[in-house]
C-alpha cells in the first residue's frame, strides 16, 4: 500500500507497524558490549537522511543531573545560574527549557524563586518519580512539563527492575497516562537506548506513547537517552549504537515530530558533541545539555559546546550571548569553588592560551595566527600567553593585563615597578636552570607577593 508521506511529501510505502517482542531472556548485545572488553561499533552500512528541522535549541538539566555529581547547589546559586542562563540564551529562547528537583524543601525553594522573577526563558520544568502524588506536586506548582524515566534497555528492564518487557511497558504507560490524567505533559526519559532493542522494545513503547497522547490530547515530549555515551555520530553504524538511526527511527515509526524528540548524551568515549550534533542534524529539535558539562560520570553535554554548535550549523548565535560564557566559569570558580580543568575549551583559564615561544611570538604580532577566533569579542576573554624567558617587559606587562582583565584605564605598561620586579624573578628563575614555562598559579602569587594589596591570587583587588 502507498501513502503520501507528510515529510518527505513523496509517495513511500506505508510504514511496518513494529509490535512488543516480550523476549524471555535479555538481549544484552553481548557482541557489541563484552564489558571485558572496549565495546565495538558494528556498521550495517544502511544509510538514513540527514534531516535538519526548521528550528532547533538547547535544553538544560544542569539542576538536575548536573547537580547530581557535585555538592547540591544553594538557593541562591540555583537563582543566579537560572538568570545566567537565561542571559546567554537570549531573547528568543535559544536556551529553551531546564529542569528541576521538587522532592525537598529547598528545591522548592529554589523553583519557586526562579519562578518569580517572571523569565520567558528558560521554561521550568521538572524530573520526578511516577506517581500520582509527584504528578500532583507538579501540577500544583504550575509546572506544565515534567520529565519521567523510562529505562528501555533489557539490562534495566531484566537487571535492575526485575521485570518482563511487557510488564516495564504496562507500568510506564500506567505512570503516564496519570500525568495525562492530572493535566501535566509527560517527558519521557528513554533510558540507555543505546544498548535497548530498538524494534523490538523501543518503537512499539513509543508508539503506544503516542497513542495515548493523541488520545489524552496532551503532547508528550520524547527524550532519548545514550545514558553510558555508547551512541556514536557515524554513518552505516548498526543499532543500537547508531544516533543518526536512533533519530530516525523514532520518526519514521513512531511518528515523533522533530519539537517533541530530543537527544540527551554523556561522554564517557569523549562523543557528546558530535553526538548531540548528529541529533539535530537527524531530527532533533533539542539537545539537552549541562553548564560545563558536569553530569555523571564524565559529564553531560557541555551547553557551552553546543551554543558555539548551533552558530556554526545555523551562521548565527541569534541573540544568545556568548560573552556570558565566561561570566558563567567565573560564577563557578569563584561562587562555588568549582575547579575547572584549565584545558577546558571555552571556559578553561588556558583554553587560548598560548605556550610555545615560536607560538606566542605569533601571536603577539596577530592574534588570529593561534587564536581559534575573536575570544576577546565574543567570550570577553582575550588571547593570551605564558610568561617565559623570553617573555621580556612587555610580554610580562600583556600578561597582567590581559590576566587581569584591565581595561585600557587601568592597565600598566613595560616601565611599572611590578612588571620590572616580576622580570627580575623571572629572570632569576631561569638562570637557576628552569626550562619550562611559569604557571598561572606561580605568577599570580608572585605578583601578590609583589603588588603589595594591588592584586589578588584569582583576581584584582
Amino acid at each position: 500500500m502507498l501513502e503520501l508521506s507528510n515529510k518527505s511529501n513523496v509517495l513511500e510505502q506505508s510504514t511496518y507497524k513494529y509490535s512488543l517482542q516480550d523476549v524471555d531472556e535479555p538481549n544484552l548485545y553481548r557482541d557489541l558490549y563484552p564489558y571485558d572488553d572496549v565495546p565495538k561499533v558494528a556498521f550495517n552500512h544502511r544509510r538514513v537522511p540527514m534531516g535538519m528541522p526548521k528550528d532547533i535549541w538547547i535544553t538544560d538539566t544542569s539542576l538536575r543531573d548536573g547537580q547530581q555529581s557535585v555538592e547540591p547547589y544553594t538557593v541562591k546559586q540555583v537563582v543566579d545560574l537560572y538568570k545566567l542562563m537565561s542571559k546567554l540564551g537570549g531573547p528568543y529562547g535559544i536556551i529553551r527549557q531546564t529542569e528541576f528537583f521538587v522532592y525537598s524543601q529547598k528545591d522548592r525553594e529554589a523553583l519557586e524563586k526562579c519562578q518569580s522573577l517572571g523569565l520567558k526563558f528558560p521554561e521550568i520544568t521538572t524530573w520526578i518519580r511516577a506517581s500520582k502524588e509527584d504528578f500532583k506536586l507538579v501540577k500544583d506548582l504550575g509546572v506544565r512539563e515534567t520529565g519521567i524515566l523510562v529505562s528501555c534497555s533489557d539490562y534495566h528492564i531484566f537487571k535492575k527492575l526485575k521485570k518482563t518487557r511487557k510488564q516495564a511497558m504496562d507500568m510506564y504507560l500506567a505512570a503516564v497516562a496519570e500525568a495525562f490524567e492530572a493535566g501535566v505533559m509527560p517527558r519521557c526519559h528513554l533510558e540507555d537506548i543505546t544498548r535497548a532493542d530498538f524494534y523490538g522494545f523501543v518503537v512499539p513503547f513509543v508508539n503506544e506513547l503516542m497513542k495515548l497522547s493523541k488520545d489524552a490530547g496532551i503532547p508528550v515530549r520524547i527524550r532519548a537517552c545514550d545514558t553510558m555515551g555508547y551512541g556514536v555520530p557515524y554513518t552505516e553504524v548498526a543499532l543500537p549504537r547508531s544516533v543518526p538511526g536512533i533519530i530516525y527511527g523514532l520518526q519514521h515509526y513512531s511518528d515523533v515530530p522533530s519539537e517533541m524528540l530530543e537527544w540527551h548524551g554523556h561522554n564517557d568515549f569523549y562523543k557528546a558533541v558530535a553526538n548531540a550534533s548528529t541529533a539535530w542534524l537527524y531530527g532533533a529539535s533539542a539537545v539537552n545539555c549541562s553548564l560545563l558539562g558536569i553530569g555523571e560520570r564524565t559529564g553531560n553535554i557541555p551547553l557551552e559546546a553546543m551554543v558555539m554548535e548551533y552558530a556554526s550549523l545555523r551562521g548565527s548565535f541569534d541573540g544568545m550571548d556568548t560573552t556570558v560564557i565566561s561570566e558563567i566559569a567565573d560564577y563557578f570558580r569563584t561562587e562555588m569553588n568549582y575547579d575547572i580543568p584549565p584545558m577546558t575549551p571555552f571556559v578553561g583559564r588556558n583554553f587560548n592560551v598560548t605556550r610555545a615561544g615560536i607560538h606566542a611570538d605569533g601571536l603577539l604580532k596577530d592574534e588570529e595566527i593561534y587564536n581559534i577566533f575573536n575570544t576577546d569579542k565574543l567570550l570577553n576573554r582575550p588571547a593570551t600567553v605564558t610568561i617565559s624567558k623570553t617573555s621580556g617587559l612587555a610580554g610580562i606587562a600583556y600578561w597582567i593585563n590581559t590576566n587581569y582583565r584591565l581595561k585600557a584605564e587601568h592597565s600598566i605598561d613595560k616601565k611599572d615597578p611590578l612588571v620590572v620586579s616580576l622580570k627580575e624573578w623571572v629572570d632569576k628563575e631561569y638562570e637557576d636552570g628552569r626550562q619550562t614555562a611559569l604557571s598561572n598559579y606561580e605568577i599570580e602569587s608572585k605578583i601578590e607577593e609583589l603588588s603589595g594589596d594591588r592584586f589578588k591570587r584569582g583576581g584584582r583587588k
